[in-house]
Parts: structure tokens; C-alpha cells; sequence
């Protein structure tokens, strides 16, 4: 007996303009910032014109929040005020724990065809950890372990377990689930999710349906029998519940499964940086103003 989640809301990725030119597409990150929580901002940056993304994100500082990227296609050049610096090449994903405070800069490298794709999840901090160390986990796409099912449906998986087979980051606070999920044509692929979770995929490839309950809270919208109609850059977000299934289309479906458990505290965002009070978030300005916005010894300061 299948306890299938309603889904919450369906929306496409807005186009807007972040770092120093660079044109996205926000997916998580609109409007109530506890609209996802824990996550509060999910960019898409997928683009095969270097216009649109080669100024890339300069020196900028981060705090009380984690920011994970992911690349598919071209490499992301990095470097931080802890001393890490590298690239970001085709399959690799960045993890980063921004903590009390920590400057980096990153600047988008197409690939040989001037395609640049991949995506940035920010996710919240509880009030706990927020001013903890600052750290850098960068994990190679051949470290990144993937499970297929005998349909052919293809799970990497960057964060979580499925059926025994773990991925690489598994010492963060909030303990979240993170999948690159890919369906061949006209298959249905289940997810068993944690009751309480946050719940939500975004389609990157392909079209599909949501399958099982397949209604829309307080939108009085149901796909019936077929489900709900999803495609390229469409955020689903879902109500609570055991289960969600998804079904791909002729021509498969590609999508990112993200899922963690809700923090429930007070939200003060400016910018890049996300604190719990309004006083708070003064202070690590004025902390930036004044030159003691990083408290850990670092090996470059900007």
C-alpha cells in the first residue's frame, strides 16, 4: 500500500541575473525563503553561450549556509579564503560549508562547444552550526557511486543511501539526500522518502508525469489516472507522505532528488548571507565593513 505525497506546487525556473552577469534560471529561492526548508535557493546554469556565463561569480563572502555545486558539462574554477583552490570538471560536485564565514570566487569554463552546465543548491544552517568552522569537500564524478535498477533507471548518488550503496558525503549537518536520477523512455521509478522530510525534484531533461496521488494542494488541480505533466526546468515541490513516483516520457527524463529535514527556525537572508535574527545578519555586515568577518586563520584574505 503505496502513501503517495501530494505535490505542493509545480513552477518553472525564473530567469534572473546573479554574480557579475551571469543569466540563470532560480528554481528554489523565489519567494518565502521557508518555502523549501532547509533549502533556500536552487540556481540552473545551464548554457551552451559563454555570454551568459563567463563573468562569472568573483570573490564574495558566504555565511551560516552550505552551497553545493554540481557540473554536467564544462569545469567551474575555484578558489577560497581557507586556502582551497581547483576546478570543478564534468561530474564533480563542491560541497561547501560556509559556517561562521568564508570568501571564495567562482568563474564558469565552457567546454569545447562553449557549454557550461550544472547547478548550485544552497542549503540552511541551523542556528547550532552557523558559525562553526568553515570547510571544503570537493568529490571527482568517478568517486560518486551509482546504482541502476532492472528497468534501467540510473541513480547517482551524491548524498544519501539507496539500497545499501551510500554516497560520499555523509558528515554533514543536516543529513540530506541528494540524487542525479535518469530514466530511459517510458518508465516509473519510486522513491521511498523519511515522513517529515522536504521533497522536492527539478527536471533538467526530458518530460515525464508525477504518478500515484498526482493532485495539487489548494489548487483544486489533479492530472487524474495519468498524473501531473512535467518537463525541462519544472520545480516539484511535495506534501508530506511515504512515497512519490515518477514516469518518464518517449523521450526519458532526467531530474535531481532532493530531500531533507526541515529546520523550523527564523530566517534573516541578505544577499549571501543567512542568519536566524535581523541583528544578526547586521552584525556579519558590519563585520565585512570592518575587516573581522573571517574567524579562522586563513592562508588568503579578501
Amino acid at each position: 500500500m503505496h502513501d503517495y505525497r501530494a505535490v505542493r506546487l509545480i513552477r518553472g525556473a525564473k530567469a534572473v541575473v546573479e554574480g557579475a552577469g551571469v543569466r540563470l534560471y532560480r528554481a528554489v529561492g523565489l519567494g518565502d525563503p521557508e518555502e523549501c526548508d532547509p533549502f533556500l535557493l536552487l540556481d540552473d546554469f545551464r548554457s551552451d553561450d559563454p555570454r551568459d556565463y563567463s563573468r562569472g561569480f568573483p570573490w564574495h563572502p558566504h555565511r551560516g549556509i552550505e552551497t553545493i555545486t554540481y557540473v554536467l558539462k564544462g569545469t567551474v574554477e575555484h578558489e577560497d579564503s581557507i586556502g582551497n583552490k581547483g576546478v570543478i570538471g564534468p561530474g564533480d560536485v563542491q560541497w561547501m560549508t560556509a559556517g561562521s564565514g568564508i570568501f571564495h570566487q567562482e568563474m564558469p569554463r565552457g567546454d569545447g562547444d562553449g557549454s557550461m552546465h550544472g547547478f548550485q543548491l544552497w542549503a540552511n544552517l541551523p542556528a547550532s552550526d552557523k558559525m562553526k568552522e568553515p570547510r571544503y569537500r570537493g568529490i571527482r564524478g568517478e568517486d560518486i557511486p551509482k546504482v541502476t535498477t532492472p528497468n534501467g533507471v540510473v541513480v547517482k548518488i551524491i548524498a544519501g543511501a539507496i539500497d545499501g550503496t551510500t554516497g560520499p558525503i555523509v558528515d554533514v549537518v543536516n543529513l540530506p539526500e541528494y540524487y542525479d536520477v535518469r530514466l530511459p523512455e517510458n518508465v516509473e521509478y519510486a522513491h521511498r522518502t523519511t515522513l517529515g522530510s522536504t521533497v522536492l525534484i527539478y527536471v533538467y531533461e526530458g518530460s515525464g508525469s508525477i504518478e500515484g496521488s498526482g493532485s495539487i494542494v489548494g489548487s483544486g488541480a489533479s492530472g487524474g489516472s495519468g498524473g501531473l505533466e512535467i518537463g525541462n526546468r519544472s520545480l516539484i515541490l511535495f506534501e508530506d507522505g511515504r512515497d512519490i513516483a515518477i514516469k518518464s516520457g518517449a523521450a526519458g527524463l532526467k531530474y535531481l532528488y532532493v530531500s531533507g529535514a526541515p529546520l523550523r527556525e527564523p530566517i534573516a537572508w541578505r544577499g549571501p548571507i543567512v542568519m536566524n535574527t535581523r541583528e544578526e545578519l547586521r552584525l556579519a555586515y558590519e563585520e565585512l565593513d570592518n575587516g573581522t568577518f573571517i574567524k579562522t586563520n586563513t592562508r588568503n584574505r579578501h
